[in-house]
C-alpha cells in the first residue's frame, strides 16, 4: 500500500498519500466504540452518527491554475490555513499554468474519494469531463473564479456553487483609474493573461469597455497582447512595444500585478517613464506596488476570500449534508486600490499570508 501511495503521490502531484490515516483509522474506531455504547445504552444510533460524521476531519481536493502565480499561491495558503481551522484536510493539485497537465491531475483525481472538490480551471471545457465523472459519484464541486465550462452549464457539469469576482468590474476600474490618470488622451498598452482563461477575456471586455469611450486613446499594437501570465513573455512583449512606438506612451493596462510589476522597470531613463501603470489583483505585491508608487492602482481579485469561501462552503454542505436544485453564484467583492482611495492599509493587513482573508 505504501508504495501504491507513493506512485500516486508522483503521478498527481497531491501532497498527501491516498490511503486511510492513522487519525482517520482511529476517528472511525472511535465511532464504531461510541456506537455500541449507544446500543447498550438505549439511545438513537441515527443522531450518533450524525453528530460524529458532523465532527470528523474531511478531505477535500483543490486545484488552481499554477502555484507559481503569486494569487494563486495565497490562495493555496488560504485553503490550508482555514482547512486546518475547520478540520479539512486540503489535497492540492497544481495546475502549472498549463490545462492539459490540470486536467491529467484532475482526471486521476477523480478516481479517488473525496468530501468535496474546489477547482479554478486553466482554461473553459478543460476540466469538464474529469467533473462530470465526480458529479456521477455524487461529489460535491465548488468552482472558483474562473469557469469550469459556461455558465449555463456549471450546474449540470456537477458545480453546486460558483464563487467568483467580477473581472469586467475589476478591469473597468482600474482602465477607468489610469484614463482619468492620462487625460482621457494618448497611447496605451494592453497586457493580457491567457486567452482560453474566462477571467481573462472577461478583463479585456472590461478594459474595451472604457477604452470605447475616448476616441482620442490609441492602444498601441492594436489591441491586447496575450502573455499567459508569463512574467518574461509580458516583459520581452512590453519592450518591443515600447521600442517600435516614437511618442511617450502615456499609460499601461496589465491583467495581473505580477506581469505589470515585471514590466515597471522597463521604463527607467526612457522617454515612456512616468507612464500610469495599473494592474488587477490587489495581493500583497501589487499593494507593495501602489505603496512604492511603483503602480498607480489596482483592482482586487479577493484569492483568500474565493479560496477560503470555497472551503467553509464545501464543508458546510458535506457536514449539514445540503442539497441545491440549481447554481448557487456568489460574486465577491473587488475593490480599486490607489494611494488615494483610503484602503491600502486595511487590504495589506486583510491579504496577509497569516490572515488570508481577502
Amino acid at each position: 500500500m505504501r508504495n501504491k501511495s507513493a506512485e500516486y503521490r508522483r503521478q498527481t502531484g497531491a501532497e498527501t498519500p491516498v490511503d486511510v490515516t492513522r487519525r482517520e483509522w482511529l476517528a472511525a474506531a472511535g465511532v464504531s466504540s461510541m456506537l455500541g455504547l449507544v446500543g447498550l445504552l438505549g439511545c438513537q444510533p441515527t443522531k450518533i452518527v450524525e453528530e460524529a460524521q458532523k465532527g470528523r476531519r474531511l478531505r477535500a481536493a483543490f486545484s488552481n491554475a499554477g502555484l507559481a502565480g503569486t494569487w494563486n499561491k495565497l490562495g493555496y495558503d488560504a485553503a490550508k490555513l482555514w482547512g486546518d481551522l475547520l478540520n479539512v484536510e486540503v489535497v492540492w493539485f497544481d495546475g502549472e499554468f498549463n490545462g492539459q497537465r490540470q486536467r491529467e491531475k484532475i482526471e486521476l483525481a477523480a478516481a479517488e474519494d473525496w468530501d468535496f472538490c474546489a477547482f479554478q480551471a486553466h482554461q473553459i471545457d478543460i476540466l469538464a469531463e474529469p467533473c462530470r465523472r465526480l458529479k456521477a459519484r455524487g461529489i460535491p464541486i465548488i468552482g472558483m473564479d474562473t469557469l469550469i465550462v459556461p455558465e449555463n452549464q456549471l450546474f449540470e457539469t456537477g458545480v453546486l456553487i460558483y464563487v467568483t469576482p467580477d473581472h469586467v468590474k475589476m478591469a473597468e476600474q482600474s482602465t477607468q483609474y489610469m484614463v482619468d490618470k492620462i487625460g482621457g488622451k494618448g497611447k496605451v498598452i494592453h497586457i493580457g493573461g491567457q486567452s482560453e482563461h474566462s477571467g481573462a477575456q472577461d478583463r479585456a471586455r472590461g478594459f474595451q469597455n472604457i477604452i470605447s469611450k475616448y476616441p482620442e486613446i490609441e492602444v498601441v499594437g492594436g489591441g491586447v497582447r496575450w502573455c499567459d501570465w508569463q512574467t518574461e513573455k509580458a516583459r520581452n512583449t512590453f519592450e518591443v512595444l515600447l521600442e517600435q512606438t516614437q511618442d511617450r506612451i502615456a499609460g499601461a493596462f496589465f491583467h495581473n500585478d505580477d506581469m505589470a510589476l515585471a514590466c515597471v522597470p522597463c521604463l527607467k531613463g526612457t522617454r515612456h517613464e512616468g507612464m500610469v501603470v495599473t494592474g488587477v489583483d490587489g495581493q500583497r505585491p501589487g499593494l507593495l506596488g501602489v505603496r512604492d508608487g511603483l503602480l498607480a492602482a489596482t483592482s482586487v481579485n479577493p484569492a483568500a476570500m474565493i479560496h477560503m469561501y470555497a472551503l467553509v462552503l464545501g464543508q458546510f454542505i458535506v457536514r449539514n449534508q445540503e442539497k441545491f436544485d440549481r447554481l448557487l453564484k456568489i460574486v465577491l467583492p473587488c475593490p480599486l486600490v490607489s494611494k488615494e482611495s483610503g484602503n491600502l492599509d486595511a487590504m495589506l493587513y486583510l491579504s496577509d499570508p497569516k490572515h488570508c482573508l481577502v
